[in-house]
């Protein structure tokens, strides 16, 4: 019954993941549209790529043991081929100053997985020393890639607006944390709850956030002039950009 509830925890974790992964199409929609990166990072959805190698080498049988988390290779391998995706996407249409830049973030994280893969295969011999290897590294890209919201943290807080903070990225977020750390303590697998333990807790106070501020917007609202139009379509860009920064998913 327990590995039931813990396979069916990991199912609802990846439709959740996946949600969560899917919110930079939007950015790369607008990318391909214009034909230019304008102000957009890569730096994203290469951490999230470095995220999701080290996850889906981690349930992989090399360093668990058997097909125990077979959820968690999934959702991560998908999440390889979407950030590949959107890191092509970004290279095609960036400037050849951003395109060195990628060239020189991308390669030192490729070389570091193939090191960590390296090290997991032929230095340590049991899965327990693997999992611990593997999962502390793949514990601080995660605690990384959740700072990221707290740049959008900072936007609503100061401009009192929640305009940068879309309810359904702190959402999924939300749901994606608090699904995940389920799945890994049902396993006793602290490597996957402990980040998730961090996310979780910053989900809900981006969703009070929202709540307090989508509020006090509703009740400020005013109909717009000449000089609010202009406004708005800046603040609309700069959206976009904090989307893009803080929007990649979790293991």
């Amino acid at each position: 019954m327990g590995e039931r509830l813990r396979l069916a925890t990991g199912v609802m974790g990846n439709a959740a993941s996946l949600l969560l992964y899917s919110t930079p199409i939007l950015t790369m929609s607008r990318i391909t549209r214009k034909k230019s990166t304008e102000e957009f990072s890569c730096v994203p959805y290469i951490t999230a790529l470095l995220n999701c190698l080290l996850y889906t080498w981690y349930g992989l049988p090399v360093v668990s043991c058997g097909w125990e988390n077979f959820p968690v290779v999934t959702i991560n391998g998908l999440g390889i081929l979407l950030e590949f995706s959107f890191i092509l996407i970004y290279f095609w249409f960036a400037s050849p100053t951003r395109k060195m830049k990628v060239i020189a973030i991308l390669i030192p994280v490729m070389v570091m997985f193939c090191i960590t893969v390296s090290i997991s295969t032929f230095v340590f011999h049991d899965h327990r020393h693997r999992k611990e290897f593997v999962g502390s590294l793949g514990l601080v890209a995660s605690v990384t890639m959740y700072a990221s919201p707290l740049v959008a943290v900072k936007q609503v807080i100061v401009t009192k607006s929640v305009e940068f903070m879309p309810f359904y990225l702190s959402f999924f977020s939300f749901l994606s944390s608090s699904l995940w750390m389920a799945y890994g303590l049902l396993g006793h697998d602290l490597f996957l709850a402990s980040p998730n333990l961090v996310g979780s807790p910053l989900g809900i106070f981006q969703l009070l956030l929202y709540c307090k501020y989508r509020k006090r917007e509703m009740k400020t609202v005013e109909s717009p002039n000449n000089w609010d139009v202009e406004e708005n379509d800046e603040k609309s860009k700069q959206l976009q950009i904090v989307i893009s920064e803080s929007a990649n998913g979790k293991s």
